[in-house]
């Protein structure tokens, strides 16, 4: 039992990766077998794609809890966690791009990938210097934030491959449209907002280390 956190950690990642070929070859990006789909095949794979982004998310909210409450967590989960969690938004939002034009979020897309990338770096350079950066209450909320927006732009992209949606114009989807982007920006402005706090204290860690003789 004490290695189910993992698994489902680990998990996380085999749906990230399936989610990304799944969107990918609906957009025609696989050679060969993009080239044969059929419109129900194709909104199919988004469909199936969207429903393993939305598993996977749900992996980050239960492997964490279940790794306190089993007294499992393990350096090993430690570090596919975080990886889990920026290889399934990164792919997340490259699948939303091959849905088609976004206009509305190409801009928050960008600020959040921008982020996880820096972030990243800083923690690449600061272990490196033995400088540790814990996870702030407010990052945890961003990823619920990132997560939850980004299922419900997957779903504003991919509507027509939902068939138990209203598909015509009506205020449901508008309302839904309206809610999904409005939470992706309050997602990218959280996202932006931890990653200065990072970078401070990255910067302050760093400038407290005694200088090399």
């Amino acid at each position: 039992m004490k290695s189910l956190p993992n698994i489902l950690t680990g998990s996380r990642l085999v749906m990230a990766l399936f989610m990304f070929v799944a969107f990918a070859a609906a957009a025609g990006a696989v050679p060969y077998f993009s080239n044969r789909l059929e419109p129900d095949i194709q909104f199919a794979l988004q469909r199936w794609a969207v429903y393993a982004f939305v598993v996977a998310a749900l992996t980050d909210f239960v492997d964490g809890w279940l790794a306190r409450k089993l007294n499992a967590e393990t350096v090993w989960g430690a570090i596919l966690d975080p990886i889990g969690d920026k290889v399934l938004v990164c792919g997340a939002i490259l699948g939303l791009m091959s849905l088609g034009p976004q206009p509305w979020v190409v801009l928050p897309a960008g600020l959040i990938l921008f982020r996880e990338f820096t972030v990243s770096a800083l923690r690449e350079v600061g272990a490196g210097k033995g400088v540790k950066l814990p996870v702030t209450l407010l990052a945890k909320w961003k990823t619920t934030l990132q997560l939850t927006a980004l299922a419900m732009e997957l779903i504003v992209a991919a509507w027509g491959a939902f068939p138990l949606l209203p598909q015509d114009g009506t205020a449901f989807r508008a309302g839904f449209e309206v809610a999904a982007h409005s939470l992706f920006w309050i997602a990218a402005l959280v996202t932006l907002i931890t990653g200065v706090q990072y970078w401070e204290q990255t910067r302050k860690a760093l400038a407290a280390q005694p200088t090399a003789p």
